[in-house]
């Protein structure tokens, strides 16, 4: 018994040579990747007003850091102008920098109503 296949662009059909016989197989898609969302920096920026503790207690409060990962942080804030503190959906990170931006005073500074610090957000791939 022979068998003759022919192709369609959704199927395989597989026919005998008596023509009695037809099977019908889904043809085998490429499943699509899933794409991942687009991720985004929060982006802390630095100002000589606020201490290295109130840094070091907003990360680990608001983010989770460690003191190591926060002491970081706080140091690349003043040596740079500004940290990327975490990276995340579009979604958080807008919430986070909201969470900075609402932190309020740091008790520790020399400076009354100092007011929170600022951030920012921007995408990873930038």
């Amino acid at each position: 018994m022979s068998a003759r296949f022919s192709a369609s662009n959704s199927a395989v059909v597989e026919q005998s040579s008596a023509e009695t016989d037809t099977v019908v197989r889904p043809k085998a898609k490429n499943k699509p990747k899933s794409k991942m969302p687009p991720r985004y920096h929060v982006i802390l920026w630095d100002d000589p007003i606020h201490t290295y503790d109130y840094v070091i207690e907003m990360m680990q409060k608001l983010f989770h850091h460690s003191a190591i990962q926060a002491l970081k942080i706080a140091k690349e804030v003043d040596a740079s102008g500004r940290a990327i503190c975490y990276t995340t959906s579009k979604e958080v990170a807008e919430l986070k920098r909201d969470q900075i931006q609402a932190y309020g005073n740091d008790p520790m500074s020399s400076h009354p109503n100092n007011g929170s610090m600022s951030a920012s957000i921007e995408p990873a791939s930038a």
